[in-house]
């Protein structure tokens, strides 16, 4: 598996599991030290399960083995020891008696750690596949609503200033009635932290039954809207107290988007070029000019 936090692979496979396998993940993440010094059937009796369950919860999470699990923990130990994040001393949690130097800290730290994996985890293929299609697409929509909707909105402020015919959608009837316009000459890119919002999984579904090449990105690699996808991103998430998964992940579904907006950039480089310099006055007029005192 590629360089990342096995924990942040579990808490990501964590809501489909269920049962005894859902018990031996949620022992794991309260304390992955602890697992290290376990055996499979040491583990199994502490989740109230059996070793076989131990063994099969590994297998759901696509590690090969109880072993496997085991190294992936010790090296993610010694990832966090050496880092200069200090995650390891600080933990995610917040109380309402800390520190605001404590909460920048934490907050700090956990998204940094975030990109990072992202980062870790992107499949440059992926990356080059979706850039292609965006870079050549006739019309690039974007679906996403709630928090996914502000950043269908930054993706589309990216992409138009480049020269892309790009909009974001973030109402399901109207994002409906754009997907039912595609042809295979365009793209949709759905963007769901839990990849299983249904207001984007509709028009994303309806994109690709319309030929258009279909982007998903999102924290979950066997949701709905990546089953759905021709081209899968997947993104981090930082929780920490007061931030759910799905706020504390958009700074790294911003390093995905930017990775793409860059490739399309440079794939495009002539017409890019054209439309950064068209417009790159525009905010330089628009300054307020401030008066000098002596």
């Amino acid at each position: 598996m590629p360089p990342t936090d096995v924990t942040t692979l579990i808490r990501t496979e964590l809501p489909r599991l269920a049962g005894s396998l859902r018990k031996v993940g949620e022992l794991i993440l309260e304390d992955p030290a602890a697992v290290t010094h376990c055996s499979a059937a040491e583990l199994g009796r502490r989740t109230g399960t059996s070793q076989a369950t131990v063994t099969r919860f590994c297998r759901a999470i696509g590690l090969d083995s109880y072993q496997h699990l085991l190294i992936e923990l010790a090296q993610e130990r010694g990832r966090g020891e050496v880092s200069d994040w200090g995650t390891a001393e600080i933990g995610p949690d917040i109380s309402p008696d800390d520190s605001l130097e404590r909460v920048v800290q934490v907050v700090g730290s956990a998204d940094l750690r975030a990109i990072q994996q992202t980062i870790d985890r992107i499949d440059l293929d992926s990356i080059e596949r979706a850039g292609q299609a965006a870079a050549r697409a006739r019309r690039i929509d974007v679906y996403g609503v709630g928090g996914s909707g502000a950043v269908a909105q930054e993706t589309e402020t990216r992409l138009f200033r480049i020269g892309c015919q790009v909009r974001g959608w973030t109402e399901v009837h109207a994002a409906l009635t754009s997907a039912a316009l595609l042809t295979p000459a365009d793209v949709a890119i759905g963007i769901s932290h839990s990849g299983s919002t249904r207001e984007t999984i509709e028009p994303f579904e309806l994109a690709k039954q319309r030929g258009a090449t279909t982007v998903a990105i999102t924290a979950d690699p066997k949701s709905p809207l990546a089953r759905a996808a021709d081209v899968r991103l997947i993104s981090s998430s930082s929780e920490t107290s007061f931030r759910t998964e799905s706020i504390g992940a958009r700074h790294s579904v911003l390093v995905l988007i930017d990775c793409l907006y860059v490739r399309v950039a440079q794939l495009s480089y002539q017409r890019a070029s054209a439309s950064l310099a068209l417009t790159d006055h525009i905010a330089r007029e628009h300054a307020v000019k401030t008066r000098r005192t002596r």
